[in-house]
């Protein structure tokens, strides 16, 4: 299966390039599962806690849906699907 995975902000910076395209053997993908994946591929991107539990006030979007709406860590993702990461947002 193939995920489309788009980055923002530091992230983007992280990973060194707004939009990558990755291929997925296991047919049953969760968010949990890429985001594991795209964090120990890249050493400065950071996305969980020590405990496992996804950083506070990432905003993870399925298809532009907030995960925190769906199924969490263990929304499924299918073929084609859209996985966009966003750091915490400041400023005023």
């Amino acid at each position: 299966m193939e995920l489309e995975l788009r980055f923002f902000a530091t992230f983007r910076q992280a990973v060194g390039q707004k939009t990558l395209r990755k291929e997925f053997e296991d047919e049953a993908v969760t968010a949990g599962a890429v985001l594991r994946e795209i964090e120990s591929e890249y050493s400065d991107v950071e996305l969980f806690e020590a405990d496992g539990s996804l950083r506070g006030f990432l905003t993870i979007l399925k298809n532009g849906r907030d995960i925190s709406y769906l199924d969490e860590l263990e929304t499924e993702l299918e073929d084609g699907d859209t996985l966009s990461v966003f750091p915490p947002v400041a400023g005023g």
